[in-house]
């Protein structure tokens, strides 16, 4: 069947997303109108989801390179990170925003497929994943369903594919209602001769897709990533692709054994803008490796599974569980007799070439003759550096009421239960986090997850974390905590911190004031990843996450989500985040202004998130993760857990009731003396960084100490863990008093109880 051609015109183009001078650029590049089809392949590649024109020269001023990584940041599908004994580890998160937001279960389900297999394209063997979320306030009855939605998407997905949960987090804030956010981490490990490249080289090798057929599912998908959502984003739910995970599963199987023949020379997974990405992308690679390269392709011999589909709506179909392979010349038999023994499809479809373009044909005709690196960065993809001007947010100043007009037995409780500190059970208990059996502890037996890894001693340990509204508040200093809260819950589990990857959530970036949010955050995620030698392996900018409220089009507050992953060299040196020993002495890490601003504390008692986000040092914290990591390689301390959401008195809570089969109490005193600086509300609730909470043997009490002291690290024991209850005073006085049973009951419930999922 043969198409009628479009005629491409630049009110088409601006249609595409394409302005007046991309399109000019072109037509230039082209050296004529573009077809219908060319303009469908510039539109996504030029599209901000594929070419990050916006953030590319932001993202370029990031950490890139250490001894450790065995890619640079961009080069591959994902990072490449050396651990030793001649494995790698492969890591990635990436957003599936726009997609969840309007098909929650789909959106969700797709990203994580599609993360998982940026995994096992690079021959890693995924073994974890993790995601954080972002989502409105759970009193929203379409939040409610948005929430359902993408975990049963995540944990279906997850759980049919074979690839435990292990850790994430989930947050709830009013800027989310109508985008949400869902950021997918997976993480594989792989043997350093078993790497492929996403690259295509070779001429006259051939070009294989492989998996499942193409349909008209996700087209334009990033391009729909790259625009803001209104209400009229309903509309496009054909732009949200649907996910298989059974036909990953052997999607995953196949691969990896057809990588094992030898015959693999390039491969790619087909996500965004699907068959243009992976052409575009592997010849570019290859043009720059060997000085010439180039792909065609016939699109009839693209299994299909809808009649009819036109070049155009093969080339930009986001349809799951595809990839393109390029094989050795006279071997591409043995690579499909692999994929049919699981059952997968593996065609031929083209051949590489040394002409340096991307060449589609159908129905015997060219309909699409492009230079292939000017579909790319570096090439002819465009680059922009918008204006960036600051905007303080305009937010109310908390006026503290005294402390002795405050009840905190209640306001300490009604902190423990809010939706983004109670117990988030609920939602990972829908995740297999112990399939493979290479989850080390239960989900929040540990500051961050811990896989195993088989054949060794050695422990891999992977954090997802970022407080949003300290970066909404202060940009610089909230990028550098995002950071450093996932480098300290890495070295609480006494795992070395060694790279990580990055999701960076973000509004729209021809704003001034978005855009600074942006540079002025990536400017403190670097800064802080100088400082703890962890580079950026790679990752995802996730534009346009703004929508109505109210009828006023607003930005989510500015999220850019670091996933780091660690190294413990002993597995027997893991160390737990909960109380384990009663009589054991409590000891406090660090020290810092305790301040109220930004805290879960301030938001609900006063409505307001106050004025700056707490202070951070880079030196200090840096001190202290290498003190983490002493202690536990010297298994001088039972347990770890950092001060974060909700102050000290979360974090204590925590610690005694996390271990829900074995829960423990505290007795702790908080000195601060007649007159001084702190009020009761900031000793519990300070959500000030740099400090963490230890468990210890009290006849090891000296010899931590010393070590403290010998980091610079400021250190005092605060109290001891007891058989039950528990109990903060200050200066002896008792400030509140809880039974275990009584904390238990908030923590664990609240989140379900505030979703109302019996009303979906």
């Amino acid at each position: 069947m043969k198409h009628t051609e479009v005629e491409v015109t630049i009110a088409l183009a601006a249609e595409h997303g394409l302005n007046a001078e991309e399109y000019g650029k072109i037509c230039a590049i082209l050296g004529r109108t573009p077809s219908f089809t060319e303009l469908g392949i510039f539109s996504v590649m030029w599209s901000e989801h594929c070419s990050y024109k916006n953030s590319i020269a932001v993202l370029k001023t990031l950490p890139r390179e250490g001894k450790a990584l065995l890619t640079s940041a961009g080069e591959e599908n994902a990072g490449l990170v050396d651990i030793g004994d001649n494995l790698a580890v492969a890591f990635k998160i990436e957003s599936h925003n726009h997609p969840s937001a309007v098909e929650p279960y789909q959106g969700a389900a797709t990203g994580v497929g599609g993360i998982h297999r940026d995994i096992f394209t690079m021959g890693a063997r995924p073994v974890a994943s993790l995601d954080s979320l972002r989502f409105g306030s759970p009193k929203d009855l379409h939040v409610r369903y948005l929430v359902d939605g993408v975990v049963r998407g995540i944990g279906d997905y997850g759980n049919s594919f074979g690839v435990p949960t292990v850790g994430g987090e989930i947050y709830f804030e009013e800027g989310y209602t109508g985008n949400p956010l869902v950021n997918a981490m997976s993480v594989g490990i792989v043997e350093h001769h078993k790497t492929v490249s996403a690259t295509a080289f070779g001429e006259g090798n051939p070009v294989l897709i492989v998996g499942s057929s193409t349909g008209r599912d996700g087209i334009h998908g990033a391009t729909f990533a790259s625009e803001d959502l209104s209400e009229a984003s309903e509309d496009k739910r054909p732009s949200v692709q649907v996910g298989d995970p059974f036909a990953e599963k052997l999607l995953l199987e196949a691969t990896l054994e057809a990588i094992a023949t030898g015959y693999v020379v390039g491969l790619q997974d087909m996500g965004a803008a699907g068959i243009t990405s992976s052409t575009s992308e592997m010849s570019a690679r290859g043009i720059e490796k060997t000085g010439n390269g180039g792909i065609e392709i016939d699109l009839d011999l693209v299994p299909i599974r809808e009649v009819g589909m036109s070049a155009y709506e093969i080339m930009l179909s986001e349809s799951q569980e595809r990839m393109l392979i390029v094989a050795e010349k006279g071997f591409e038999e043995k690579i499909i007799e692999v994929y049919r023994k699981w059952d997968v499809l593996a065609v031929v479809i083209g051949r590489v070439t040394s002409d340096n373009h991307l060449r589609v044909f159908q129905h015997g005709e060219v309909v699409a003759e492009i230079p292939a690196e000017t579909l790319v960065l570096g090439g002819g993809a465009p680059v922009y550096i918008r204006d960036a001007v600051e905007k303080k947010p305009e937010t109310p100043v908390a006026k503290l009421v005294d402390d002795k007009n405050l009840e905190f037995h209640a306001v300490s409780l009604e902190l423990l239960a809010r939706p983004n500190i109670a117990s988030k059970q609920w939602v990972y208990r829908q995740y297999d986090s112990m399939v493979q059996t290479n989850t080390v502890t239960p989900v929040g037996q540990t500051d961050a997850a811990v896989i195993r890894i088989k054949g060794s001693k050695k422990g891999l340990a992977m954090k997802t974390d970022c407080n949003a509204r300290y970066v909404y508040l202060n940009p610089l200093a909230g990028g550098k905590i995002a950071v450093a809260e996932c480098a300290r819950n890495i070295a609480c589990s006494g795992a070395k911190p060694l790279a990580i990857t990055n999701c960076l959530n973000f509004g729209n970036p021809y704003k001034p004031e978005v855009y600074f949010q942006f540079k002025t955050a990536v400017q403190g995620m670097g800064e802080a990843c100088r400082a703890f030698n962890t580079p950026v392996t790679g990752g995802n900018v996730s534009f346009y996450n703004e929508t109505f409220i109210g009828g006023v089009r607003t930005a989510i507050y500015p999220t850019p989500t670091i996933g780091m992953i660690g190294l413990l060299d002993d597995i027997d040196n893991l160390v737990g985040s909960t109380f384990t020993h009663s009589g054991d002495a409590i000891l406090l890490l660090g020290e810092g202004e305790l301040t109220l601003d930004a805290s879960e504390y301030l938001v609900m008692q006063y409505e307001t998130p106050g004025q700056d986000s707490p202070s951070i040092d880079l030196v200090h914290e840096k001190n202290l993760q290498e003190l983490l990591v002493a202690l536990a390689a010297g298994r001088l301390v039972h347990s770890a857990h950092d001060i974060s959401d909700g102050g000290l008195f979360v974090a204590l809570a925590e610690k005694a009731i996390m271990n829900a089969a074995e829960p423990l109490g505290f007795s702790v005193n908080l000195e601060n003396a007649d007159g001084g600086p702190y009020r009761i509300q900031q000793q519990l609730f300070s959500e000030a960084q740099g400090r963490v909470i230890l468990s210890i043997s009290p006849d090891k009490a000296k010899e931590v100490i010393e070590e403290a002291n010998k980091h610079h690290v400021p250190v005092r024991v605060i109290g001891k863990v007891v058989e039950k209850d528990a109990v903060i005073a200050i200066n002896g006085e008792e400030v509140v008093h809880f039974s275990i049973e009584e904390l238990t009951g908030v923590y664990y419930h609240s989140l379900e109880q505030s979703l109302h999922l019996d009303e979906l």
